[in-house]
């Protein structure tokens, strides 16, 4: 019997539970409409109160409800001195169990919550579940191959000085040191989150089959050396992904489209940067983006500019205005200028990525390699400048460069500054008619392909997606 139609029939409940970041929302959300996707499930997405009224819009779906949770600090306002987030666990451990309660008495038809996914940051989430007696799984949003390096960093050299010079995984290149996650270097400002990924790989090392559950945003072939690698070591990982709006793929009817099944956490753009890209030539413009969390110092932002102007291609950049009034504003004010000067290009604070790199005028994705981002590109089949800055962004660039072939690295001078014409000869590469540029493209094709592969209906992440939910019983 297909259950689809029977919405009225919940088996299931999923509390999906992720930090207020746009670059956890968004997958985590993905997910929620591809449980509901697939039938017979209600699922209740909660973040932090503040988190939840910074979201602009709520993308709104049969079977889907927001909640919230107090993480302490409701009116958004947060100490410097909690960097291990042990304030944010101490509250958010009592107000998480108390939603689950609620959620559990209150009369609606969803049900009590039957099943607890949390995402990078909340290991605690996992003991809130086991408290409440229902089963969790930890929703990896970060790429699997940074993981994994984790993984063996803990369990080989964490604690046991000298820092490795290299580290392997089986099947992939050596990893340097400024290639690894960058919280595990004992030079990281980020130091302080080893304690949370250490917990995250305690929890799904425990082996107990209701709360050591790993859901990667990955698919089998594209981080096949890192899955095996965690399954060998025992772990229980299921690829789901990729989580990205899969809107612009969707040519047949019966799928709705879901291009503005997102939140977003910044204002739209008043210029209209999609009728700018329609009046560009295919595979023509380079879009510049980094992100919700990265902030470029002025000078790389300088570079930057010199760079792109150097190169004479039309560019889209975003870039985020912290403050109004202030140095920044100027500074954006002044790329503006100097691209309008040369009709070269746009400057706009937020886009709708996917749209973006959907588009046909698009020739590549300068980017910080933030996971969200690669995949995006990846599926978009999108060439990339890989301008990684911190967190699991130097593992991501390295893949993209040597691993997928599907961009080149953007390599910084002695200061740690990529240099203007370091830009330039990378969009050389990617956008140039050079063997290497051909080759970019047709391995951008290639993995675009198999991304539309694991995610149709039969793909591996769909089977195992449904595998996952049908065990559930």
């Amino acid at each position: 019997m297909d259950i689809k139609h029977h919405h009225h029939h919940h088996h299931h409940h999923f509390l999906l539970v992720s930090c207020p970041a746009q670059g956890h929302i968004n997958p985590t959300l993905q997910l929620a409409k591809r449980l509901i996707g697939i039938g017979g499930t209600h699922v209740t997405y909660a973040t932090t109160i503040h988190g939840l009224t910074q979201i602009k819009s709520f993308p709104s779906l049969e079977g889907l409800s927001y909640a919230s949770f107090s993480d302490g600090f409701d009116d958004g306002i947060k100490p410097t001195q909690d960097p291990n987030m042990s304030e944010f666990k101490l509250v958010g451990s009592k107000t998480l169990k108390a939603l689950i309660e609620k959620i559990s008495t209150s009369q609606d038809h969803s049900g009590p919550v039957t099943f607890l996914i949390y995402s990078v940051l909340l290991p605690w989430a996992a003991e809130v579940a086991s408290d409440c007696g229902i089963p969790s799984a930890f929703l990896c949003i970060q790429s699997t191959t940074s993981y994994a390096l984790c993984h063996h960093y803990f369990n080989h050299f964490h604690n046991c000085p000298p820092f490795p010079n290299s580290m392997t995984i089986e099947g992939l290149p050596p990893f340097a040191p400024t290639e690894l996650p960058s919280f595990l270097l004992p030079t990281s400002p980020h130091v302080s989150i080893i304690p949370i990924f250490q917990e995250h790989i305690q929890v799904s090392e425990q082996g107990k089959p209701n709360s050591s559950l790993v859901l990667l945003n990955t698919f089998d072939a594209l981080e096949e050396a890192a899955i095996k690698v965690l399954r060998s070591s025992g772990m229980n990982v299921i690829p789901i992904g990729p989580l990205v709006i899969t809107g612009f793929w969707e040519e047949s009817e019966n799928q709705s489209s879901d291009a503005g099944f997102r939140c977003d956490l910044f204002d739209k753009s008043e210029d209209d940067y999609l009728q700018w890209l329609d009046s560009k030539p295919d595979r023509s413009v380079v879009y510049v983006s980094f992100g919700s969390m990265v902030v470029l110092k002025r000078d790389q932002i300088e570079e930057m500019l010199n760079g792109l102007v150097e190169s004479g291609l039309p560019v889209l950049w975003v870039i985020r205005c912290a403050e109004k009034g202030g140095d920044q504003e100027a500074q954006i004010m002044k790329i503006k200028n100097r691209l309008k000067i040369k009709e070269q290009g746009l400057v706009v604070p937020w886009c709708s990525q996917m749209e973006v790199l959907g588009h046909k005028s698009v020739g590549c994705f300068v980017m910080h390699c933030g996971w969200n981002s690669t995949v995006e590109s990846l599926v978009a089949g999108v060439p990339m400048v890989g301008c990684a800055q911190f967190s699991d962004q130097n593992t991501n660039a390295k893949l993209v460069e040597e691993v997928w072939g599907v961009g080149v690295r953007a390599k910084e001078n002695e200061e740690g500054m990529i240099e203007g014409a370091e830009i330039k000869r990378c969009l050389e590469i990617v956008m140039g008619d050079g063997e290497r540029g051909e080759e970019i493209r047709r391995n951008c094709e290639k993995w675009k392909g198999l991304a539309k592969e694991a995610v149709k209906e039969g793909g591996s992440s769909d089977y195992n997606l449904r595998h996952f939910i049908g065990g559930l019983g």
